[in-house]
């Protein structure tokens, strides 16, 4: 591997004479121990009770944007988000959600969820790793990924929170608690869209809050100087002492990354993210092992099948977990277990709200993506100081709901 960038094989190489396997043992072994522990004594866990569930809500709320963009060639003027809420005869309400973009299939994601969480009555909060693989067996015929998996995402969070609200500890520190915060970078409004003088100012303005790093996307257009134009723009903005790293959404062949990469690193990014398709494993490679900057990617996988190939092939110098794509928390964590076995650094995908707590839980998380996307509806969303991140405080992920703007949100 190339020198200067984040992955660790140089330095602690896997074994590559039957990786495959040792890797399938590990998730093995990991599955096999990943139920969660019971507390029963200490006052941490309810005494008595099994914590069951008696009541499954789910929701559709569409969440309007104070500055819409372009995104994918269309306009995106509101966020539409699918919340659940998993109950107990406790008094114990876990929320999760997932959030997209735009309204196409919300309504199949919260169909599908809502039926599926018929099926969480009488399960424990405290056995989540049992109600996923009880719902994923449910589902497997529309899966695994796709429409499954952003189903699963909003209820297998609500039980996780569900489960540190049971037993008094927050997720960061129940999931693992290797440390109670993380550095976080901004990329909200930093959009191809923009131009460069708006680029320049929202860059600013990232700085100016206090972080030390910014992300900015760029098109598919392949004019070396345009693009290393926009990095300029994003440095100039920002200032000395901000990295800048770059997008490239998926939106470049081979040859157009290889003549971009060289160019964009020159220009000082400090790393490239999506350059290619995501399955286009042979071409991360090659331009992983050509590039000094980390090439990152992964938000787009959804299985552990998927990121276990694409690591095997040392595509990726730091991974992307999407905590929606790849189903929630409970393979979440199985997809961190493997990145870490390859000694690979992980970030999450959006949602940092909750990204940072299962990041702060394990000793491989590395920065946190921060571009809320669920401000409006929560009452206490944390932000970055001084370019870190700290989990909100409380049980659970320790996020509360501003339940007047939900109520206005809400699609009928």
């Amino acid at each position: 591997m190339r020198a200067g960038a984040l992955s660790c094989w140089r330095q602690h190489p896997p074994e590559t004479r039957s990786s495959a396997t040792a890797a399938e043992r590990l998730l093995a072994r990991f599955a096999a121990s990943a139920n969660l522990p019971r507390r029963r004594s200490g006052g941490a866990a309810r005494k008595g009770t099994l914590m069951k569930i008696t009541d499954v809500g789910v929701e559709i709320l569409e969440v309007p944007l104070e500055h819409g963009y372009q995104a994918g060639g269309r306009k995106v003027v509101a966020n539409w988000h699918v919340l659940a809420r998993v109950r107990t005869a406790d008094g114990i309400e876990g929320i999760g959600y997932v959030v997209k973009q735009r309204g196409d299939l919300v309504r199949a994601i919260a169909q599908a969820a809502s039926e599926l969480g018929e099926h969480l009555i009488g399960c424990s909060v405290l056995e989540p790793e049992a109600a996923w693989r009880k719902l994923a067996k449910l589902s497997d015929w529309i899966g695994p990924g796709g429409l499954q998996h952003w189903a699963l995402a909003p209820l297998d969070i609500a039980l996780w929170d569900a489960a540190g609200k049971a037993q008094s500890q927050p997720l960061w520190r129940l999931l693992g608690g290797y440390r109670d915060s993380l550095p976080a970078y901004a990329s909200d409004r930093l959009w191809y869209s923009l131009g460069l003088a708006e680029l320049e100012e929202s860059a600013a303005a990232h700085a100016k809050a206090g972080h030390t790093a910014i992300k900015l996307r760029l098109g598919a257009a392949p004019d070396r100087e345009m693009q290393a134009g926009r990095v300029r723009a994003a440095q100039q903005g920002a200032g000395p002492g901000v990295d800048v790293m770059v997008d490239g959404t998926q939106s470049w062949d081979y040859p157009t990354a290889a003549l971009l990469g060289p160019a964009l690193e020159e220009a000082g990014i400090t790393w490239l993210e999506d350059p290619l398709y995501h399955d286009d494993i042979e071409g991360l490679a090659s331009l992983a092992a050509r590039l000094d900057i980390p090439v990152t990617g992964g938000e787009n996988l959804y299985t552990l099948t998927q990121f276990r190939r694409t690591f095997e092939a040392r595509a990726l110098d730091i991974a992307i977990l999407d905590l929606f794509r790849v189903g929630g928390i409970t393979p979440w964590r199985k997809i961190a277990a493997l990145a870490d076995f390859f000694r690979l650094p992980i970030c999450g995908h959006v949602v940092p709200e909750v990204h940072v707590h299962l990041l702060a839980a394990v000793p491989n998380g590395h920065k946190v993506e921060y571009m809320p996307r669920s401000t409006e509806i929560l009452a206490n969303m944390p932000a970055p100081v001084d370019g870190v991140l700290r989990p909100a405080e409380g049980a659970g992920h320790g996020l509360q709901l501003d339940e007047r703007s939900v109520k206005r949100c809400r699609v009928e």
